[in-house]
């Protein structure tokens, strides 16, 4: 334990890597708030949003956890007994997504940061000048199988072609490997930036909403970032 404590206090922070893009919303974004209120005719299920100024955004744990989950899946290093609060410490995931304090010794601390994403300025001004609108409510039925009687369900949800700004911070630290580890585990993220493009954001994703994109991702020296293609056919080789 000794050795290990000792080992933890030498690493050293050597890069911190910077990306920053929009996401832009390709179906109806449906990331879930509460209903502070109770209001006749008020909407049941709405939508996250800022309370300074009544915007929807994205939050940073919802992008996080998504993309921690999908990375799990891809790579083969899904929690034991699929517990999300006990990651596998030897796993590169839990490398890149972070571990429980009781486990960085040994880890470090978490590597990757997701901010959260604001509304970005293009659509702002595009419904202050009302051009566009940024959300919809979108009613769903649930119909008895017997009696064909529809339960109508409205939700609110972010409308197609909303962007939001984007940021990601990833650290690297020199933990006696002079950072070999973590630059390699950096393709770990822009993975799980794919995989998340290849499935959903938020809820009801298996109905047709949560489907972004990410667009302009540039480095923190303002350099194009392109994701890596998907292998269909095989897991990827985790590090």
């Amino acid at each position: 334990m000794t050795d290990t404590v000792a080992s933890a206090r030498s690493w050293k922070l050597l890069h911190t890597h910077i990306l920053r893009g929009q996401i832009d919303v390709v179906t109806g974004l449906r990331v879930g708030g509460s209903q502070d209120t109770m209001e006749i005719s008020g909407l049941d299920n709405p939508i996250l949003r800022n309370p300074a100024n009544d915007e929807p955004y994205i939050p940073g744990s919802s992008l996080k956890g998504k993309m921690r989950m999908l990375a799990e899946w891809y790579y083969g290093q899904l929690p034991d007994r699929g517990d999300p609060t006990r990651p596998r410490p030897d796993a590169s995931t839990a490398r890149v997504f972070g571990v429980p304090a009781s486990d960085r010794l040994e880890t470090g601390p978490t590597r990757l940061i997701l901010r959260d994403a604001p509304l970005a300025e293009v659509s702002r001004q595009a419904f202050k000048q009302g051009r566009t609108p940024l959300t919809e409510v979108k009613t769903e039925n649930s119909i008895n199988r017997r009696t064909a009687v529809a339960k109508p369900r409205p939700m609110e949800r972010v409308v197609p072609g909303v962007r939001f700004d984007f940021e990601l911070v990833y650290r690297i630290l020199d933990t006696d490997d002079g950072g070999a580890t973590d630059r390699a585990n950096y393709e770990i993220v822009k993975t799980a930036l794919a995989l998340l493009q290849a499935d959903y954001l938020g809820s009801c994703g298996s109905r047709g909403c949560g489907q972004i994109r990410f667009v302009d991702l540039k480095d923190e020296e303002g350099k194009p970032v392109s994701l890596p293609r998907l292998d269909p056919t095989a897991q990827a080789a985790a590090r």
